[in-house]
């Protein structure tokens, strides 16, 4: 005998008014299917093989027009007899709630099954999902993220454990990897191109002021050795001024002599010894006039050394400027990397929320999260989401 012909147990028409109207009249009829759903229990087949959920479907079936056949024929008597319909109604309604709960109990292990398999579908699905997230919205990402991005995506493993689902989550790693690697290629040039640039542009002004800091130099040292030559060449001047004073007072010193020799001898002696003495000062004055020459040489050398030293010291700080801006450049591009990182977080929180809302609304999270990826694409006209 099938499920079926165990279960859709009716009570004869003759007696039927009697049954509906007795208080749990029906009792010794549900008495009956409760049996079955008890000997089914007691050897309920395998719910993962295919005759045993066919097992649960059919026997949940048989319920279900145990039910419809019951609660129609309690109908058909309340058409009948218009003066105990309540009574009729009642017993419907309790024979209904009855037999669903059953239903519900006895269909509980296929149930439980489904979801499961469901459950387990789903967590593939996300996976695969998680891998072709990789790949969206690509525009700006840096070299540096899309390497992190094509590690992450080739340390996912393939194996058994992916069941069904290995295959479409092998491809869907390959075309992602594909994505990634060529987008790196690009980014990579670019970024090469943009920091040639940059290295250029420094080079170019570290020589502007390479060029800058020779000629402040060179007209330094052109100064310096002017005024040098210019200071020597006045002492030399006041040297030879003093001499040619000293030769003029020799000159007359010797014209007096002469005159004073034909006065007296003596005299003629003293102015002798007085020449020899302003001789020997004329040669101590020109041995200082030549070591003040001397000296003005070396101050002038002294200057051109310092001058040297200055501009050594203007092109170290030109380069330590270099390097401070170098270095504001690179934590300016680690600043804009962080904030396109922390802009995809956001984006994704976002994404996840609208999903945990769409679910709310008793939408499977596959088909919720098709349609925030769909909005989110620009693939659904007048509809957006604000990030």
């Amino acid at each position: 005998m099938s499920a079926e012909q165990q279960l859709a147990i009716l009570p004869a028409k003759e007696v039927a008014l009697a049954v509906f109207s007795a208080p749990n009249g029906l009792d010794p009829y549900l008495q009956s299917v409760r049996e079955e759903i008890d000997k089914f229990n007691a050897s309920a087949p395998d719910v993962k093989t295919k005759k045993g959920q066919d097992a649960y479907r059919s026997i949940a079936y048989s319920l279900a027009g145990s039910k419809t056949k019951l609660d129609s024929l309690g109908k058909e008597l309340v058409a009948e007899l218009k003066d105990v319909p309540k009574k009729i109604d009642a017993e419907r309604k309790r024979v209904r709630e009855l037999l669903s709960a059953w239903q519900e109990e006895v269909r509980k292990p296929l149930t439980d099954w489904e979801a499961a398999e469901q459950a387990r579908k789903d967590r593939h699905v996300d996976a695969v999902q998680a891998i072709a997230d990789f790949a969206l919205d690509l525009s700006d990402v840096t070299a540096a993220v899309l390497l992190e991005s094509i590690a992450s995506v080739e340390a996912v493993k393939m194996g058994e454990h992916w069941e069904e689902f290995e295959a479409d989550a092998a491809r869907t790693k390959d075309q992602v990897l594909d994505k990634l690697r060529a987008t790196l290629a690009t980014r990579q040039k670019y970024e090469a191109e943009q920091a040639e640039l940059v290295r250029l542009r420094a080079e170019a002004e570290a020589q502007a002021q390479r060029d800058r800091d020779a000629e402040i130099a060179r007209v330094a040292a052109e100064q310096a050795r002017i005024q040098a030559e210019q200071r020597a060449q006045a002492e030399r001047d006041a040297a030879a001024r003093r001499e040619q004073e000293l030769l003029d007072q020799a000159a007359a010193a010797q014209r007096a002599t002469e005159q004073a020799a034909r006065d007296a001898e003596a005299a003629v002696e003293r102015h002798r010894l007085q020449l020899e003495l302003q001789a020997e000062q004329a040669e101590r004055h020109a041995a200082q006039a030549k070591a003040d020459q001397l000296a003005a040489e070396q101050r002038a050398e002294q200057e051109r050394l310092a001058s040297i030293r200055r501009q050594e010291e203007a092109v170290e700080r030109a380069r330590l400027d270099e390097v401070a801006r170098a270095n504001a450049a690179a934590d300016e591009i680690l600043r804009q990397q962080q904030e396109r990182q922390a802009d995809v977080a956001h984006k994704s929180k976002i994404l996840g929320e609208a999903k945990q809302a769409l679910i709310g609304m008793n939408i499977s999270e596959e088909l919720a999260k098709a349609i925030v990826l769909k909005i989110a694409r620009g693939e659904v006209p007048n509809v957006s989401i604000q990030f």
